[in-house]
């Protein structure tokens, strides 16, 4: 039996309230300062995972700390702490250990972490953007976009994910763009993409123009709140929502029933897995970031596959093989925490229709007048 470990962590004091109940009537900078004293916990024994050529168990283990804390305590002291939960990992006897959230984000994205454990570490970014993409593609094709005609964004595009993402999208698209903060880092992702494949990519400092000129959107910022809102999407969008916290604003899903907003990244894991844990999937499906821990332990691949902030498309070409060979597979789509049905996306798809024959009447009327 392979063995791994998985490290998680409460994205916000709403997640702390899931398991202390009486957290949500305090607030929320009184939360984070009593869970900062919490050590590393169990919080979850992940069993029943089944592929043709071996079984695997692993633990899900409990980080505690907020994703702004993350973000915002000195790196030093949440390294130690996520590096603690490493530890809980060997003596568990996991024998290699995945970064989930921001815990693969903070200071040289795992590195570190695997310099002070006995075991390797894996961020899972390579099976995400396999997933991702491959998502991506499917959506796009059931809204009807052809994705080499298409006006296609990648947002965060300078973030690892973000980079690989447009490194392998732009073998099949004609009209791409790079968005992110940093305009010099954009610059050298887009003349990597020149020599690696040839086409010109367009880069922009403003998400919210370029979403709008969008007709599919990859988007994996480390933004710790939404980047992306109604307004800022046009009829008929794609949006893969890699980020955790979500890039996508809550309010696209109340007000926008004409754009298709899935998240990256969900797949089905093989056999009869239990993760004794509610992480609001349906049964038997995960992250792609969780897959990849699994897949490595799975292949008895116990080596730090996915590490620091440079990934390359091979690596994300050889887990998608691997993921294939032990079964693992694309679970549908979902959106917001909700999977989507057939005829649902079918009904986005055609009130996007609605609307877009209704911007075109009304831009031919005020040309008229």
């Amino acid at each position: 039996m392979e063995r791994f470990a998985f490290v998680i962590h409460p994205l916000s004091v709403r997640d702390v309230a899931r398991k202390f109940p009486f957290t949500r009537y305090l607030p929320p900078h009184l939360v984070e300062g009593a869970i900062r004293f919490l050590p590393p916990n169990k919080t979850a024994h992940i069993t029943g995972i089944r592929s043709p050529y071996g079984e695997a168990e692993g633990w899900f283990l409990s980080c505690p700390l907020t994703a702004r804390q993350m973000l915002h305590l000195p790196t030093a002291y949440v390294l130690r702490k996520i590096i603690e939960t490493g530890k809980l990992a060997e003596r568990l006897g996991a024998r290699i250990l995945g970064l989930g959230a921001f815990t693969k984000v903070v200071g040289d994205a795992g590195v570190t972490v695997a310099r002070h454990l006995n075991i390797p570490v894996t961020t899972g970014n390579s099976f995400t953007v396999a997933t991702a993409i491959e998502g991506t593609r499917e959506a796009a094709r059931l809204m009807g976009h052809d994705l080499a005609a298409a006006s296609v964004a990648v947002v965060g595009a300078t973030g690892s994910i973000g980079r690989v993402c447009a490194l392998i999208l732009a073998r099949d698209v004609r009209n791409l763009t790079l968005v992110g903060r940093d305009r010099k880092r954009l610059e050298a992702v887009a003349e990597e993409i020149i020599c690696e494949t040839g086409l010109v990519a367009r880069v922009s400092t403003d998400v919210p123009s370029a979403v709008r000129e969008a007709d599919v959107v990859i988007t994996v910022t480390s933004a710790v709140d939404a980047v992306i809102e109604p307004e800022h999407l046009k009829p008929g969008a794609v949006v893969c929502d890699v980020a955790r916290p979500r890039d996508v604003s809550r309010r696209v899903a109340r007000e926008r029933d004409d754009v298709l907003v899935i998240e990256g990244g969900v797949v089905k894991v093989p056999g009869e897995v239990d993760f004794h844990f509610n992480f609001g999937f349906p049964p038997g499906t995960a992250y792609a970031c969780m897959a990849e821990t699994m897949i490595l332990a799975l292949e008895k691949r116990y080596e730090s596959f996915t590490l620091g902030r440079q990934l390359t498309v091979r690596q994300v070409e050889e887990i998608a093989a691997l993921a294939k060979k032990h079964g693992f597979a694309l679970a549908g789509f979902r959106s917001f925490e909700r999977a989507l049905t057939a005829e649902e996306i079918a009904a986005i798809r055609e009130k996007a229709a609605q609307h877009s024959t209704g911007d075109t009447k009304g831009r031919t009327s005020r040309t008229s007048t």
